[in-house]
């Protein structure tokens, strides 16, 4: 839950944010606090202090639906110009680099989470559905990332040919594939249940093994090795 707080003025110095964040550190800000620095350029006032508070309640206090958010989306927020939405969209931009950073430096893939943590890095914030491809080699450490398609908020084509042309010039041992719902919503379609079967028969004539696909929703997944659908 997000805390809220009346006036930046009627604070002791120690409880306003900017001092937070140099004497307790940036884990001691709330949401809200963390928001409103840099809607402030780093410092906290009550006017920035008020626009970061709606933003996060027009949202019910789920920063994935900020991150989700264009600088058109923000600067139809009073308050919010095209500096500060770009401000903002860059500070998540930064998260989400970061992350894929970090996912991408495990040593291989050994459950689906670690696969889940890759697709979540590129896909947990957008709008619009996207189909990746893992590319593995034998010690299934992972040798690329490919975005195969992209498309509306309700689907986008995959084209299995792609994939595994993808995968044979990379000479990838096996895949994993995965796409995001933006609903939310990880359980798979029937859609999405013929597509990964259309592409795990493929990769069997190919003797090339797809290990899993992965749905991924907001901060959740959906794998279809651990369920048994695979």
């Amino acid at each position: 839950m997000c805390k809220y707080v009346k006036s930046i003025h009627n604070l002791a110095e120690e409880d306003q944010p900017g001092y937070k964040l140099v004497m307790k550190g940036k884990n001691a800000l709330s949401d809200a606090e963390t928001l409103c620095l840099i809607i402030g350029s780093g410092t906290c006032t009550d006017t920035s202090l008020d626009i970061a508070q709606k933003i996060l309640k027009d949202v019910n206090n789920n920063l994935a639906l900020v991150a989700r958010m264009s600088t058109g989306d923000l600067q139809q927020i009073t308050g919010i110009g095209r500096a500060k939405a770009s401000a903002i969209c860059a500070s998540f931009e930064l998260g989400r680099r970061r992350s894929l950073l970090e996912a991408l430096s495990m040593d291989k893939i050994t459950r689906s989470t670690d696969a889940y943590e890759i697709f979540k890095s590129v896909m947990q914030d957008i709008p619009y559905e996207e189909f990746w491809v893992l590319l593995l080699n034998k010690a299934n450490k992972v040798l690329a990332k490919v975005k195969i398609s992209e498309g509306g908020i309700s689907g986008t084509v995959v084209d299995p040919k792609k994939i595994f042309k993808i995968a044979l010039d990379h000479h990838a041992s096996s895949i994993i594939i995965g796409h995001n719902h933006p609903s939310g919503n990880i359980q798979p379609s029937e859609p999405d249940h013929k597509i990964t079967h259309k592409i795990k028969d493929a990769g069997m004539m190919l003797d090339m093994a797809v290990l899993d696909h992965i749905i991924v929703g907001d901060g959740r997944y959906y794998s279809f090795a651990d369920d048994g659908t695979l």
